[in-house]
């Protein structure tokens, strides 16, 4: 999955589509998620990597990872 690469995010969790004047608000683990997948960072890493921050079981961060990135697709922001 390689995300839009004109997408802006800010630290408080404001994502912005220049291409299409489409904005969104993520809370801190989305932003975590987006800021990862930018950075091309695969699924099993972005698993590995919260599980490590966060008191949540993998089958969770596996479904909120998942749900994630159907957003993301469903809003057109990843190339296809």
């Amino acid at each position: 999955m390689k995300l839009k690469k004109d997408l802006a995010i800010s630290d408080s969790g404001f994502l912005f589509n220049p291409s299409s004047g489409d904005s969104f608000s993520l809370n801190p683990i989305g932003v975590e998620i987006f800021k990862l997948l930018q950075k091309g960072e695969s699924d099993d890493a972005i698993i590995t990597l919260l599980l490590n921050d966060y008191a949540v079981d993998k089958n969770t961060i596996d479904k909120d990872l998942n749900d994630f990135k159907i957003m993301l697709t469903n809003h057109k922001l990843i190339n296809a």
